[in-house]
């Protein structure tokens, strides 16, 4: 269904401004990545011209996170490096959400050790949570279009953005799953 038939004869669209702003936040969100490990190669390969971030309007990766309102960590997170991603997070505005990328963000990944953190949610909440080790960059890509539906449900004002419903992106054999 194209625009002229939404339009109607008056030649006018009619929405919330819940639909348009949501539909803004997803079209030009602004990523700062902190890649730790293995996974920053395939997030770097889904900003690739073979994969095409920027048809979702993640053209530019933000190099201050007072620029960005998506923070996306690939790879294993160390005790020693916590703080510096809260901080960041921190230092974000709001609205802002977070991937965890890979299995060592999402839950530690093979590292069971004093040294790193078992998944980057004991340190700050996380919306998406893709698998793999490393996930594939369709597999981003996928966790991407999924924030993108979860933003697009959200209201506006009052209330700030809450991580209160996770998404978890896993790619098989088959193709990706969700799994919530």
């Amino acid at each position: 269904m194209g625009l002229e038939e939404k339009a109607g004869n008056l030649g006018f669209v009619t929405t919330t401004l819940e639909t348009v702003v949501n539909w803004g936040r997803t079209n030009a969100m602004w990523p700062l990545t902190f890649g730790l490990a293995c996974c920053a190669i395939e997030m770097m390969g889904a900003q690739s011209s073979n994969y095409d971030l920027s048809r979702f309007g993640m053209e530019i990766n933000r190099p201050s996170p007072r620029q960005a309102d998506l923070l996306i960590v690939s790879g294993r997170l160390s005790r020693k490096m916590a703080p510096v991603v809260r901080r960041l997070y921190d230092q974000m505005s709001d609205p802002k959400w977070v991937i965890a990328m890979g299995d060592c963000a999402s839950c530690g990944g093979v590292f069971n050790n004093y040294a790193i953190v078992q998944g980057v949610d004991e340190i700050i909440p996380v919306d998406v949570y893709v698998a793999g080790c490393p996930p594939r960059p369709e597999a981003l890509i996928d966790g991407i279009m999924r924030l993108h539906a979860k933003v697009m449900q959200e209201k506006i004002g009052g209330k700030p953005h809450t991580h209160d419903e996770q998404i978890v992106v896993e790619h098989t054999d088959t193709g990706l799953i969700q799994v919530t």
